[in-house]
């Protein structure tokens, strides 16, 4: 009959090299508060003795969880039919695990932040999407939870990263604008709840922007009837479409503002009967894995996904041991359109330039 090894303890450790039990818990945790000689005796005790620390007992001891948690203001089942997520969380766990951490994803339980942040067990937070108009934003923010916001409108005293979303809606817009077209419907996320209008200092809101000011500026004018919001998913792209054809609107373009929508737009104007993009021209936003694969290949704007969730989470790590709320550190990362074979000259362009050949 085999004999089963018993695992030392801390208490093995104390007694063998003559110290307490916190001092051990020091050696281990906390060695500044050693002699750096006594600290080092203890360590090479416990390696004799062939000791190592309980990962979960050390936890509680450094109050220390070495988990960041990705804050979604929808739920999960919602969030990942958005591949958007699938490339940012590939980023955040790249800088997460360098770092010997892991990922827990939060959603909102029985539809409320605090409660889901109150339930989690992380280090800190970054946070997608959520504005400072939400009703829990200023609670999670006085629950002292480390966080940094991933596009979100400013708030006073958080860290936050974005993409310049004005600059590459402005761009996508002037490029349908050179094309010759005019008759232009917006596809935009509708924003979590309980919000019910987007927000003008939001992600959206400032992509409309982008696009309303590329169009005013060519006499072009976008009314809200011709801004028509969905999940950002493809399903939810092909109803927003469904939904702007049925009321009678005719648009030679469209805007996405996800790429997820905006293949989802593809499908239903192939269901339509009609073709992109001699009938109907889509620009979308991200530039996800897929767009350069879809038929025909997606025009977009590309942000850094990968580099936006990479770059949260090393600036959330940057936070520990700082004063809360001091000094937070914002950054913008650039956006460039990429044109591909989803964008072609209007039609009556295209008709014009025939008429002026023959």
């Amino acid at each position: 009959m085999s004999q089963r090894t018993i695992r030392p303890t801390i208490a093995d450790v104390a007694r063998e090299a003559g110290v307490s039990k916190t001092a051990v818990s020091f050696a281990f945790n906390t060695p500044a508060r050693l002699k750096p000689e006594t600290a080092d005796r203890i360590r090479e005790v416990a390696e004799t003795l062939g000791y190592r620390p309980h990962p979960v007992a050390r936890m509680l001891t450094q109050r220390r969880t070495m988990t960041v948690g990705i804050l979604t203001p929808q739920a999960l089942s919602v969030i990942f039919t958005n591949p958007f997520i699938g490339a940012f969380s590939e980023g955040c766990a790249l800088a997460a695990e360098e770092s010997g951490y892991s990922l827990q994803f939060i959603s909102p339980v029985h539809g409320s932040l605090l409660r889901a942040i109150g339930r989690a067990t992380v280090d800190g937070v970054v946070a997608i999407g959520l504005q400072d108009d939400h009703p829990e934003v200023e609670q999670i923010r006085r629950a002292g939870v480390p966080m940094v916001m991933v596009d979100s409108s400013a708030m006073a005293g958080m860290s936050s990263i974005d993409v310049d979303d004005e600059g590459g809606a402005r761009s996508a817009a002037e490029h349908l604008v050179e094309l010759g077209h005019r008759d232009v419907v917006v596809l935009g996320v509708q924003p979590p709840p309980p919000a019910t209008s987007l927000s003008p200092d939001g992600v959206m809101g400032r992509r409309l922007r982008g696009y309303r000011a590329a169009l005013a500026h060519a006499g072009v004018s976008l009314g809200d009837e011709r801004v028509v919001v969905g999940p950002a998913s493809i399903a939810g792209g092909a109803v927003a479409f469904e939904r702007a054809w049925d009321a009678g609107i005719r648009p030679t373009a469209i805007l996405s503002m996800s790429d997820a929508m905006a293949i989802g737009a593809l499908r239903t104007i192939r269901e339509r009967g009609l073709t992109c993009p001699r009938d109907i021209s889509v620009v979308g936003f991200d530039d996800i894995d897929l767009a350069s694969h879809t038929d025909p290949p997606l025009t977009t704007v590309h942000q850094p996904t990968r580099q936006k969730g990479e770059e949260a989470v090393r600036m959330l790590l940057s936070l520990e041991g700082r004063p809360e709320f001091d000094e937070p550190v914002h950054r913008r990362l650039a956006t460039r359109l990429v044109i591909r074979d989803s964008t072609a000259r209007a039609p009556h362009a295209r008709q014009e330039v025939a008429g002026a050949q023959d």
